[in-house]
């Protein structure tokens, strides 16, 4: 058995020496000294020897064992090291290389839309209402008692407002102007605030129409507040939004919560007021409605409209974007087509 355990060990150091890699030296291993390899075997008779040569074979067995285990270690460090070396070798880099391009993407031009026009109306000393005091899923109490909306009014019906499921009378707001509402509850005169949102209508989408969309609500309450400081106010905006004096015209109009009101127009940017498809042939194109605010709304949350005054405004942001841009289709704001947006940089 002595022999036969020396012969085992001159085989395995010529397997060990004729091994070419760690794969080879995990087969060398499992050879000779796994459970089924053939020192384990060996280890298997000792059972029959006597005392005295079991003391001499399994010393020798475990000697030997011992001897296997430290050369194969010693090797597979050697190999371990040449392989990570060359996987390092073949996978450098040059950090001096340039490097791969890669695109970035670009603010959504009904964002830069929105924060260029929240910006042109903090320059003028409004405050932007902060989002938890303008929600989305508002109260009819909200989106249209307050706003002096009566319950008969056709924009209460089905078929203009989204109702949910949250509760009784929950909508999802059609307009932004119930903002004006929790900032007058909130603050005492002098206000001037802008609250900018996303609001919801049960629309027949079209290339002029969505059923959610994007407005800009303003409000200027103050003592002696005039339609003429309303006028005043827009009209700058307009002028820094557009880059150049565009010529204007206020039209009067409706809404519940503003009296007198008006719609306002400004001359078509893609005709120049020649009359085109776009226009209809009018040359004018509406952008926003405004008005000064109903006596009725002030008394509702507690200002005296005898002391104070003011005028309340909304505007699209798509349309603004629109106009801007020459864009003639708002769905191409929400169809998440790359080329469109790669072209506001």
């Amino acid at each position: 058995m002595k022999e036969q355990l020396e012969k085992i060990y001159s085989n395995a150091v010529i397997d060990i020496e004729n091994s070419k890699s760690t794969k080879d030296l995990e087969d060398v291993k499992a050879k000779y000294l796994s459970r089924k390899g053939e020192f384990n075997e060996i280890k298997k008779g000792l059972k029959d020897l006597s005392v005295e040569d079991k003391k001499v074979i399994g010393s020798l067995a475990n000697e030997i064992s011992q001897k296997l285990e430290t050369s194969i270690c010693e090797k597979f460090k050697l190999f371990y090291e040449q392989e990570l070396n060359s996987k390092l070798q073949k996978e450098k880099i040059d950090v001096t290389l340039p490097g791969q391009y890669i695109p970035r993407g670009h603010v959504h031009p009904l964002t830069s839309t929105t924060n260029e026009i929240c910006s042109i109306f903090q320059s003028l000393g409004f405050s932007v209402v902060p989002d938890e005091f303008a929600p989305e899923v508002e109260t009819e109490y909200y989106n249209f008692d307050m706003l002096n909306v009566p319950k008969d009014h056709p924009a209460r019906d089905m078929q203009d407002t989204f109702y949910t499921n949250i509760a009784q009378n929950v909508v999802l707001r059609s307009q932004t102007s119930g903002a004006q509402i929790h900032a007058m509850e909130l603050k005492k005169p002098p206000i001037r605030m802008i609250a900018p949102g996303r609001v919801y209508r049960n629309e027949n989408i079209n290339s002029r129409k969505n059923n959610f969309f994007h407005q800009i609500e303003g409000l200027y309450v103050d003592k002696n507040i005039t339609f003429g400081d309303l006028k005043g106010v827009l009209n700058e905006f307009i002028r820094i939004y557009f880059g150049e004096s565009r010529p204007t015209r206020f039209r009067s109009s409706f809404f519940p919560f503003t009296e007198p009101s008006a719609e306002i127009d400004v001359q078509c940017i893609m005709c120049q007021g020649k009359g085109c498809r776009t226009c209809s042939g009018t040359g004018w194109l509406e952008i926003l409605g405004a008005g000064m605010v109903d006596p009725n709304v002030l008394r509702g949350v507690g200002i005296d409209p005898d002391v104070y005054s003011g005028f309340a405004f909304g505007m699209g942001v798509e349309r603004l974007a629109m106009l801007k841009y020459a864009i003639d289709d708002i769905r191409l704001f929400f169809n998440n087509d790359v080329r469109f947006s790669q072209q506001f940089k």
